[in-house]
């Protein structure tokens, strides 16, 4: 009795002083290293997983605020008969839909061999549909946007867990020393719950996503302070050796602190990007029809600089669209999905044609998606400008590359879009079959904290095979 009340005092307290920034919680040694090889101070060398992976790298492209799967990738034809109408449908026994049945405005086609329907609105990723493989029959739990973020990045809607880039990045390593192994590209504002969409929570801090404001176009202003005009290299590299011989002297003394281990191993990272940072970043380098390929946007941009990353070895690149005006369509989505579907459409196309063409995309997985979808219904009254609302039961992601069965639609909505009704997909089974294309069986990828083995899917998930090739 007496030693658990003076333990949550500690706990308390410890809880108190990391808040107020004067504390970390120290991270302990994963129980999956005995399995997986694995040390949890390691530097961010290659690693090998559990088996052989079908992806090594990931492009996740993160549509901010939840696209509408009703007017991108899952046609509804019975709306239009229910048009403007109240829908009454037996969901959890008798249970009023809120809002009017809203038919998309916008034409669907049946695209390539396999006949996947996309809406008008994404003409060339439609050139790519036998590439897609399309889950139209995702759940997560919350209809809200910062558990969603959450939920998507880090597989928890609010315990502070790492994120599944930092997760592959503890798992893998990169394959270049000279780069952040994740980096994290988002545009003229931060999404919601910011920064904690890419933490590395208890993971050592080498495994933290590296954000980058991709609305700059020059290079240098993409990664600020890249370059040190008031010192030769060599007399950098010589007061760095130092500075490591002291921080070695002072660890000696640390074994168990991987916190410490984490800001010597960003000391040599920084040293070491300003060889390689400015020139991946640099799109000039590219041939001009590259560039034009992707389209002289910011998303056209930032595009064209995640496949440069992965060409360079980086493990995990994540893309942000929609923060500054997120696809969060409460009102006006006849006239705000067509803006934010045309402004990423290009460069995603070109992004599945260029890796396809340098024989890429076989190893690369790319992701598509928001936190949730959006209702196939509008709110009451129906104004000049309707949109829809949040919706977490049947909403759409898809992937490509990367050993996933392109051409293929997996999982069922009903009639009118309200709820799954085959095949549902909850994100731990999607975190569980990434996890798995990656080379790792989800349960085994784990990290000891807190007196508990920690993994992306917590105690859920199931590997969904029918995704892959």
């Amino acid at each position: 009795m007496q030693r658990c009340g003076f333990g949550m005092g500690a706990v308390a307290l410890s809880s108190l002083m990391n808040e107020l920034g004067y504390a970390a919680p120290a991270a302990t040694a994963a129980s999956g290293t005995v399995e997986t090889g694995l040390d949890a101070g390691s530097s961010l060398a290659p690693k090998q997983p559990h088996f052989a992976p079908k992806a090594k790298h990931v492009i996740h492209l993160f549509m901010n605020g939840g696209p509408s799967q009703i007017d991108l990738f899952d046609p509804k034809p019975m709306l239009a008969k229910y048009h403007g109408k109240v829908l009454k449908k037996d969901l959890e026994g008798d249970k009023r839909v809120g809002g009017a049945a809203f038919a998309s405005p916008f034409k669907f086609k049946k695209h390539g061999q396999s006949g996947i329907e996309i809406s008008e609105l994404l003409p060339n990723l439609a050139r790519h549909a036998d590439d897609l493989c399309v889950v139209r029959s995702m759940q997560t739990p919350v209809p809200n946007h910062e558990p969603g973020l959450l939920m998507m990045n880090c597989g928890d809607i609010n315990r502070p867990v790492p994120s599944m880039g930092s997760w592959l990045l503890y798992g893998l390593g990169t394959e270049n020393q000279s780069l952040p192994g994740f980096v994290v590209m988002c545009p003229a504002g931060l999404p919601t719950a910011q920064g904690s969409n890419w933490r590395n929570a208890f993971l050592p801090g080498i495994y933290q996503g590296t954000y980058v404001d991709s609305q700059e176009s020059e290079a240098a202003k993409l990664v600020a302070n890249i370059r040190n005009d008031a010192i030769l290299p060599k007399q950098q590299r010589r007061q760095l050796d130092y500075l490591q011989q002291l921080n070695a002297m002072h660890r000696a003394r640390r074994a168990d602190d991987e916190q410490l281990d984490a800001r010597i191993q960003s000391l040599e990272l920084a040293f070491r990007m300003q060889r390689e940072a400015g020139e991946a970043f640099d799109i000039s380098r590219e041939p001009k029809h590259v560039r034009d390929l992707y389209g002289d946007t910011v998303h056209g941009r930032q595009t064209l600089i995640a496949r440069r990353l992965v060409e360079r070895g980086v493990r995990y690149v994540q893309l942000y669209h929609g923060a500054g005006q997120p696809w969060d369509s409460h009102a006006g989505v006849n006239e705000r999905h067509p803006k934010l579907a045309a402004e990423c459409d290009q460069p995603i196309a070109a992004l599945l044609a260029d890796l396809k063409q340098r024989d890429m995309l076989k190893d690369t997985l790319i992701i598509w998606g928001g936190e949730m979808g959006r209702t196939p219904t509008v709110q009451l009254p129906v104004g000049p400008k309707p949109g829809r609302d949040h919706h977490h039961d049947g909403f759409t992601v898809w992937m490509a590359g990367g050993g996933v069965r392109g051409g293929y639609t997996h999982g069922l909505t009903d009639e009118f879009g309200l709820a799954v009704a085959a095949d549902p997909v909850h994100v731990h089974d999607l975190h569980a079959s990434i996890l798995h294309l990656m080379g790792f069986d989800h349960e085994k990828l784990t990290f000891r904290y807190g007196g508990r083995d920690f993994r992306l899917t917590d105690v859920h998930g199931r590997v969904i095979k029918e995704l892959f090739a």
